[in-house]
């Protein structure tokens, strides 16, 4: 089975996906089960779920990614340009382990929390445009007008959703709702 034909790419999906493939072959399940599960499964909502494709742009709602570990993942599965909307309740957050995955692929980041200092000061010098938004309305927006064709707007706090919504599938839902009016 190539990598192509997986249903979640990614580098960290690929891996999970060997390791599945390595415990259903131990299992003796028959390789065409195998290559059907594998190129079909569908993810969870909120955790790297496609949205929609808008004048060549790709919109990913992560919504569920409320730690910066979790987004580290998600922004190492994108290969190319990415427009980043974080932010949230931030708890100190250390952000030093996204720099990796951030630096150079992330065009934009657009800030959603209530207090942003911590994420802007993080990224600052190494992302070329930060913004803030009031609201995930403002927030898609701003994606929105600044987006190009190849580059994917992603939806991925790296902070839980209190400050701002009941919880992640809330927040999640709305950017979805948003980006599907548009």
């Amino acid at each position: 089975m190539t990598l192509e034909a997986l249903a979640m790419n990614g580098r960290s999906q690929v891996c999970r996906n060997m390791a599945a493939g390595i415990g259903d072959r131990i299992a003796e399940v028959r390789k065409p089960s195998l290559r059907d599960s594998l190129g079909s499964f569908h993810n969870i909502p909120h955790r790297m779920e496609h949205v929609a494709f808008i004048h060549g742009v790709q919109y990913i709602n992560d919504s569920g990614a409320t730690k910066p570990n979790i987004t580290w993942f998600s922004l190492q599965s994108i290969p190319g340009p990415v427009i980043w909307i974080a932010g949230g309740m931030d708890k100190a957050n250390d952000y030093t382990m996204l720099r990796s995955q951030v630096n150079g692929k992330v065009t934009s980041l657009i800030c959603t929390g209530l207090d942003n200092l911590n994420l802007i000061s993080s990224f600052a010098g190494t992302v070329p445009v930060i913004e803030e938004a009031a609201s995930m309305e403002e927030a898609v927006m701003l994606a929105y007008k600044s987006g190009k064709k190849g580059d994917t707007v992603l939806l991925s706090p790296a902070c839980p959703s209190f400050d701002q919504f009941s919880n992640f599938e809330e927040r999640g839902l709305l950017f979805m709702n948003i980006v599907r009016s548009l």
